[in-house]
């Protein structure tokens, strides 16, 4: 831990931008901690916002203290650490077998050290200040770098979501090019973000293809990769379900793929064997017109409550179906309430060994609720039409609720099959 120890003295400055140490080894408390540099009463101080599952902690650190905890936090707790300072970036591995890899690129950042105070101002992956050219051309970003005011909540959804893949990577492989598939991409902000960070901050090998059915969308967002020299960026016509362009894929992405159309993306990376999987599902119906329960029939006879219990019970039964297939899986908030009511993302990360299984649970909950969601029936490699409903279950099936009307043509397309 030598190295590590010079890396620390040199980076812990005024210099330092931030800190991000992830990875954690195994189930442990601590998923994920942050750090900056603050001023508190004229004196520096290092910030760490230490995540113990969904809560974050502060704690306001010297020099010296800072540095025994990150020395000590990547012996026993972590694996990954990336550091940026205005002169320089750094990353630091540490294998299964305590081996310590320090990677450094020492250049001008074109970054200023801010303004050091102990403020609410929010550090980002993506920096304002700094003019990001697709951020700009999709009019997130004015030509100096500043957040549209109007699309600051957009700005904040790209920076969150990296936020998520920053915690996967260390599950992503590093000794060849990682294929990363973006179903139902639209407008391609966060396609855009996922290359921009990983291949042009991070320096990684990474080759995303993103998929949508709008073939303006997709002319689009082409033009857009070619002009900013982007090789690896590609966006391709087609739907979830049809789609057999690749053979093996490390990451699937799949943002507000509209009700089944989620399920048929999550087979898809399934059966590819894909490591990292986000899924931000949604209107998710079809639970909503199978699901009953006479325990429950007080509060289901509400069609609002109704549909939110749906919606819950689909993605919680997503997550224990990829459970039994292998995965970790999270559900996390993906962005505030405030923002939209579709902020919910599962993130499922390949585990080793072999797959936990969960069959008992998931077949009580399904059984007591009457449901069978398209996610099973793939898995199983079930033929469409053999799920038995309740003969009240049928006639009072919630049809009237509608797809929101940009996802109507998607839902149908996209989820086909």
């Amino acid at each position: 831990m030598e190295e590590l120890k010079s890396l620390l003295e040199k980076y812990l400055n005024r210099e330092l931008l931030h800190m991000v140490i992830s990875g954690a080894k195994g189930p442990a408390e601590l998923t994920k901690v942050r750090i900056r540099p603050v001023l508190l009463k004229e004196e520096l101080r290092f910030q760490a916002e230490i995540f113990r599952g969904t809560k974050a902690f502060h704690e306001n650190l010297k020099k010296e203290e800072a540095a025994a905890r990150i020395s000590q936090w990547m012996q026993d707790s972590f694996r990954q650490l990336q550091l940026a300072g205005t002169f320089g970036t750094a990353s630091v591995l540490v294998s299964k077998k305590g081996k310590v890899t320090i990677k450094e690129k020492t250049q001008n950042t074109g970054v200023k050290a801010g303004e050091l105070a102990h403020n609410k101002k929010k550090h980002y992956l993506l920096e304002e200040g700094r003019p990001i050219d697709f951020l700009v051309d999709l009019g997130v970003m004015t030509q100096e770098g500043k957040v549209v005011h109007a699309r600051y909540d957009k700005f904040r959804q790209i920076n969150r979501f990296l936020e998520f893949i920053e915690d996967v990577l260390p599950a992503l492989p590093r000794d060849r090019e990682i294929a990363i598939l973006d179903f139902g991409c639209g407008k391609s902000y966060l396609t855009f973000a996922m290359y921009y960070y990983l291949k042009i901050c991070r320096g990684l090998d990474i080759r995303i293809t993103g998929l949508d059915l709008k073939e303006d969308v997709i002319l689009h967002c082409s033009e857009l990769a070619e002009k900013y020299g982007y090789e690896k960026l590609n966006f391709l016509k087609g739907d979830i379900a049809g789609y057999e362009g690749e053979k093996q894929v490390d990451m699937v992405v799949t943002l507000h793929a509209c009700d089944t159309a989620t399920d048929y993306a999550l087979y898809k990376a399934v059966n590819w064997n894909a490591r990292v999987i986000l899924s931000v599902p949604c209107c998710q119906h079809e639970l909503n017109r199978q699901i009953y329960s006479e325990q429950l029939a007080p509060v289901l006879k509400h069609g609002l409550l109704k549909e939110r219990i749906a919606a819950l019970v689909t993605d919680g039964l997503r997550a224990e179906l990829l459970e039994q297939q292998g995965y970790a899986v999270q559900v996390l908030e993906f962005i505030d309430m405030e923002h939209t009511p579709k902020n919910i993302l599962i993130r499922a990360v390949k585990r080793s060994g072999e797959n936990q299984e969960h069959g008992k649970a998931y077949e009580a909950c399904t059984q007591a609720l009457h449901v069978h969601p398209t996610l099973e029936r793939l898995l199983k490699k079930q033929p469409a039409g053999k799920v038995n409903l309740p003969e009240r279950q049928r006639e009072g099936a919630l049809g009237h609720i509608p797809l929101c009307p940009e996802d109507a043509d998607r839902s149908r397309k996209g989820a086909a099959g």
